[in-house]
């Protein structure tokens, strides 16, 4: 089992920045990769980032390109999400996930664990 709590989210002005954090205890945290979706009010969750085990190699959504990093700590057990620019259509809840190896990193199915989410709002 892996558990997985996320924090840092809040209400920013579009333009600002948030870091979201993402603190995994239980099965050994280094061998996942681990990732960021979020889910909008009526819609479909989305595919943020991910960071793949073992190269820890980024992979970005369309919406997270040239805005967003994720970044790991392994010694803290912990992924994190900069997010600068935001928009309001960033406004979501903001999930943090793991999987061993998954063939499709945007694919939520593949994710075996899940945190329960951190809000962002971004509104003027």
């Amino acid at each position: 089992q892996v558990q997985l709590v996320e924090s840092g989210g809040g209400l920013v002005q579009p333009g600002d920045s948030l870091r979201l954090s993402c603190v995994a205890s239980g099965r050994t945290f280094n061998t996942y990769t681990m990732g960021w979706f979020r889910q909008a009010p009526g819609k479909e969750r989305e595919f943020v980032a991910a960071i793949r085990w073992p190269d820890n190699s980024p992979y970005y959504g369309d919406s997270a390109k040239g805005r967003f990093t994720i970044a790991i700590d392994n010694a803290k057990n912990a992924v994190y999400l900069q997010m600068n620019s935001l928009r309001p259509e960033d406004t979501a809840i903001y999930y943090c996930a793991s999987a061993h190896q998954p063939p499709i990193l945007s694919d939520m199915l593949n994710y075996n664990y899940w945190g329960r989410g951190t809000q962002v709002t971004v509104s003027s």
